[in-house]
């Protein structure tokens, strides 16, 4: 069963601005009873935060569990993004912070493509931890193991793969980008010679289809006209 944000808190918020009784708070809050009680003792300084304004359930479930003391309260299915850590370091747990080290040998090891921002992300560390473990510089180098950080608890898989899939997309963007820009190199490369060969071959059409001019008959020479011969006069 989901519980909600900052339990204690929540149940002090709950005894002191409802009637609900110790077994309802403690249903919702996956609390004993016993330590609801000592809540209501003010046992605890804890400053009571309100499970209305931050939409983790409805002002009228409240109301329906205070009229009937059987009933049991239930979240809301989806809690508000303005309620839920989106920007700053991970947070880790302290028992966890440890295993940081071992957890960036790791992807630096096995995921190299990831950039140091991502891993920050993934595992909550910082830059400089990060840049002495890749140099080999950091004070615990020789006892580091790498370990993945889903294995030790610090990130989920499923995290870890969103962040892997995005850099593949990104690569398989890029690889077509380049071969795109290479076809299109090939084919201006080709144009030049394309025309080229067009313009031979419409040149060779053309004088193909050109009609033969025949070549001029030559005139055959002039004869020059015959010498007459003088004729002598006849005698008497």
């Amino acid at each position: 069963m989901p519980i909600p944000l900052m339990p204690k808190a929540t149940a002090v918020w709950l005894l002191e601005n409802t009637t609900l009784t110790f077994e309802q708070i403690a249903d919702f809050c996956d609390f004993h009873v016993l330590e609801v009680q000592a809540l209501a003792d003010g046992e605890f300084s804890i400053v009571g935060i309100d499970p209305v304004s931050t939409e983790q359930i409805t002002w009228e479930e409240i109301e329906k569990a205070s009229q009937d003391a059987s009933y049991r309260m239930v979240l809301r299915e989806t809690v508000s993004q303005k309620d839920r850590r989106t920007t700053g370091p991970k947070y880790t747990p302290l028992n966890k912070r440890q295993d940081k080290p071992d957890a960036v040998s790791w992807l630096l090891k096995h995921h190299p493509e990831l950039t140091d921002n991502q891993i920050i992300k993934l595992v909550g560390t910082t830059k400089t931890t990060i840049d002495k473990i890749r140099h080999r510089s950091h004070w615990n180098m020789s006892n580091l193991k790498p370990r993945s950080p889903v294995d030790l608890g610090i990130c989920k898989q499923k995290d870890l793969d969103a962040v892997l899939d995005r850099i593949k997309s990104k690569e398989l963007a890029a690889q077509k980008s380049l071969e795109r820009k290479e076809r299109l190199l090939e084919k201006k490369k080709e144009k030049p010679a394309v025309k080229k060969e067009k313009a031979v071959k419409k040149a060779s059409t053309k004088k193909e289809s050109a009609p033969k001019k025949e070549a001029p008959k030559k005139a055959a020479p002039k004869k020059a006209p015959a010498k007459k011969k003088a004729t002598k006069p006849k005698k008497a």
